[in-house]
């Protein structure tokens, strides 16, 4: 694994070696369907004046109140602006059809407004090769986060708006119900939990049913902490084949179900043997601890896989870092891939997203050597 990936060579042999990925990949359309919180990042090069007047915090990531809602405009009149098609199941969907490069080898579902923001997510969504879904709530504007960056720093201000409004409904659309019968692998980000619980349900039995594979992102910290959401997260469990998280959410839901330890390979062992629904495959459970070694927990024992550290010089922004190592981790995974080679997908998607600003990334993932 290179750090030097996100170098734009064009170098014959990668050149030549993609080609023959292609060939060798082109029966995954639609391999990956993906249900999240669609949101446009409207991110820029800001003044501390402008964080000041919004009681911004740089490193912070905070929900929108009625006090930050003239923000957006405020960017986008007064600062030069990057579109870029955000929510962290969505940044996971684009990053693993990067790391594919198979046209329509991924599905994203999600509720958007009928605005110039939902025109600007769907074309760089779709850019990015993501076969998009969209619910329409022509009521309710499109979900946006406001990233602003001050010295390499950023604040993230996240209004869900549409975003909060997707309903069942819309999955059981039979050219929507069409993807979920395609897809060979199903994910969703936890924060998903808040907004339709019903969807994640349908998708994570109908995975169980026909013997697919069911992935969750464990949810930030007060999902565990808010019962209502706790519940859908427990009764979503017994699907869930692949858990992803990192060291804090995993200590989060450890707190949650009043374990006395902090160990993340405890917490991961102990995540892992909750029942399942399908004896098909034991749960695997995957905890991200930043530069620190990643732990896999699987049939009963820990795998842990050291990460190639980025060096500091070339440390752009870490804000994505966790949505990419999904992103990578499932491109393999849809590809039959075993989890060393899943894991080591992550980590390279990982470091390449943070050498970047924003979850972007080049054409394609040079320096990657497919197993």
């Amino acid at each position: 694994m290179s750090s030097a990936a996100g170098s734009p060579f064009l170098a014959s042999s990668l050149l030549q070696q993609w080609g023959v990925i292609g060939s060798k990949m082109a029966g995954l359309e639609g391999a990956l369907l993906t249900a999240g919180n669609p949101l446009l990042d409207i991110s820029a090069v800001v003044t501390q004046d402008l964080l000041d007047k919004y009681e911004l915090k740089l490193g912070d990531q905070i929900l929108a109140e009625e006090k930050h809602l003239p923000l957006y405009k405020e960017l986008e009149e007064k600062f030069q602006v990057e579109y870029i098609a955000g929510g962290a199941t969505q940044n996971s969907a684009r990053v693993a059809q990067w790391m594919l490069q198979v046209p329509g080898a991924t599905t994203y579902m999600g509720c958007v407004g009928a605005d110039h923001y939902a025109e600007e997510l769907k074309k760089v969504a779709s850019k990015d090769g993501v076969k998009v879904h969209y619910m329409v709530d022509a009521a309710t504007p499109t979900g946006t986060c406001a990233a602003c960056i001050v010295g390499g720093e950023r604040s993230l201000v996240a209004n869900l708006a549409a975003a909060n409004n997707y309903k069942v409904d819309h999955l059981q659309q039979p050219e929507n119900m069409e993807c979920l019968e395609k897809a060979r692998v199903i994910y969703s980000a936890g924060f998903f939990i808040t907004v339709s619980p019903e969807s994640m349900l349908t998708m994570a039995k109908h995975a169980c049913e026909n013997d697919k594979t069911y992935c969750l992102d464990l949810p930030a910290p007060f999902i565990c902490e808010v019962p209502p959401f706790k519940q859908t997260l427990m009764d979503l469990m017994p699907y869930v084949d692949y858990l992803f998280g990192n060291e804090n959410e995993a200590r989060a839901f450890a707190k949650s179900e009043g374990w006395e330890t902090e160990d993340v390979e405890e917490i991961a062992l102990r995540i892992a043997r909750f029942g399942k629904a399908s004896g098909v495959r034991p749960r695997t459970v995957v905890i991200t601890q930043g530069a620190d070694p990643t732990v896999v927990a699987l049939g009963g024992r820990i795998l842990k896989f050291p990460v190639t550290r980025v060096p500091a010089d070339k440390l752009v922004d870490t804000n994505g870092a966790g949505d990419a190592f999904v992103g990578g981790f499932l491109s393999q995974l849809v590809c039959g891939k075993d989890v060393a080679e899943c894991v080591r997908a992550g980590s390279y998607a990982a470091g390449v997203i943070v050498q970047q600003s924003g979850c972007t990334f080049p054409d394609k993932p040079y320096g990657f050597s497919w197993a």
